[in-house]
């Protein structure tokens, strides 16, 4: 597969996101061959910050709605960041087999879960996980928000003093 190919769409999910005032996170959901699902973060503007839209969601919503549905068994999910705690526990609910993304959170990322620690609809997944693809690319959006001055989600957090000391 192409991690690549389908990261590269992800990013440009971001950037449509970092145009629109948000926070940039894109995300991909795609079969190996071809994107199923698309979905960028939302409800990060004008300081009215909604926790519930982020990037995985939105696209496991537009997953939810395709006809037939695809095999989520052999679907990948390409993120520009490490997916939340949140997002790790829906993307294994819907049965997603790997997991692909750019920037590591080191505030919220829920990938490194102990899964054989929680309760059985989750502990009975298996998904794979491949970080660090096309990072640097992901790391400069994230240091485009955090630099410019009309964001204020996230302002000093561990997340933007980990994103805004890293090398270019």
């Amino acid at each position: 597969m192409d991690h690549q190919h389908f990261m590269t769409i992800a990013l440009k999910q971001a950037r449509q996101a970092l145009d629109a005032g948000e926070f940039p996170v894109g995300c991909v959901i795609a079969d190996g061959k071809t994107v199923v699902a698309t979905g960028a973060r939302q409800g990060t503007r004008q300081n009215r910050f909604n926790e519930t839209d982020h990037a995985e969601i939105v696209a496991l919503r537009n997953l939810a709605t395709l006809d037939p549905a695809p095999d989520r068994a052999g679907l990948v999910l390409y993120s520009t960041l490490e997916p939340c705690l949140m997002c790790f526990g829906a993307i294994l609910i819907h049965g997603i087999s790997k997991i692909v993304y750019g920037c590591e959170d080191m505030m919220g990322g829920g990938t490194g879960c102990d899964l054989s620690a929680l309760p059985p609809l989750y502990r009975e997944k298996r998904v794979e996980i491949l970080a660090g693809v096309m990072r640097a690319q992901s790391l400069a959006l994230f240091k485009a928000f955090f630099q410019s001055p009309d964001h204020a989600y996230l302002k000093e957090t561990l997340l933007a003093r980990h994103i805004l000391s890293q090398a270019d």
